[in-house]
């Protein structure tokens, strides 16, 4: 199979650097059973309190597969002041990959707007962090079609096709997240159709080729139960994995549905 990304967006859990020490070596330990097994990439996104430990222990470790850092989220800008946030220099030098922009709780709950979204995305680009961008519908009605096509447009709004093939895309059904009132849970085939809309975008209006366009993700509430549909689909490059990815032992089960992917 290709190669499988696996980010665990841990948000603002657990609550203490033990139970983050505990997730990592309850992972470690899975993974050192695969022996030769390679196609897998985790991204690790601890809340910002514990980045710097998390970072020496994936580095002090003997993780048997690719290991990265991740950040949940990142700055707009670099150089103005703004109380609480963190810039694109200082994720750097902790030692992050990769920067999660635009989750769906950022933007809903939070009041993201994608113009707020764009500046984010180009400062983690700016300073050379893989972005994670989240794209997804709230609703799944007549209008959604339009709805990603207009996000898509103004989140990748000033860049250009060599940096928009540098990002990953986690796709995010609001409607399909657990945590959201009335929730339903999503499908391939229905997930698919937003994919192509995502694709469809950005080939007609960056002209990137199908060899180009960002590996996709699927971020709607992924748990062991749903996580070999999505992962099963040659579209899908991997998934977003929230709440479960803190839940050591139900993280690990999405590891070794993965590891049988064909």
């Amino acid at each position: 199979m290709a190669k499988k990304t696996i980010i665990a967006n841990w948000k603002n859990h657990p609550e203490s650097l033990a139970q983050a020490q505990e997730i990592l070596d309850f992972t470690n330990d899975y993974l050192d059973s695969l022996g030769d097994f390679r196609e897998l990439s985790l991204v690790f996104c601890p809340p910002f309190v514990f980045m710097e430990e998390v970072a020496k222990i994936l580095q002090m470790s003997h993780f048997e597969h690719e290991a990265f850092l991740g950040a949940q989220d990142i700055a707009a800008e670099d150089k103005t002041a703004l109380t609480g946030e963190i810039s694109g220099p200082m994720l750097k030098r902790l030692g992050v990959d990769y920067v999660i922009i635009g989750h769906s709780e950022r933007r809903w709950k939070l009041g993201e707007s994608d113009e707020v979204v764009n500046h984010k995305l180009k400062t983690a680009i700016e300073n050379g962090l893989t972005p994670v961008v989240c794209i997804g519908e709230k609703v799944r009605d007549g209008g959604f079609g339009k709805f990603i096509e207009d996000q898509v447009l103004k989140t990748f709004k000033g860049l250009g096709p060599d940096q928009i093939k540098r990002c990953l895309i986690a796709y995010e059904p609001v409607w399909a997240i657990s945590t959201n009132p009335g929730a339903k849970p999503d499908t391939p085939d229905s997930s698919l159709e937003s994919v192509n809309i995502i694709r469809d975008v950005l080939i007609g209006n960056w002209k990137l080729e199908i060899r180009n366009l960002p590996r996709v993700l699927y971020g709607g509430s992924v748990s062991s139960k749903n996580a070999a549909d999505f992962l099963n689909r040659k579209e899908f490059s991997g998934v977003l994995v929230g709440g479960a990815s803190v839940n050591k032992e139900e993280f690990v089960k999405i590891l070794e549905i993965t590891s049988k992917i064909k």
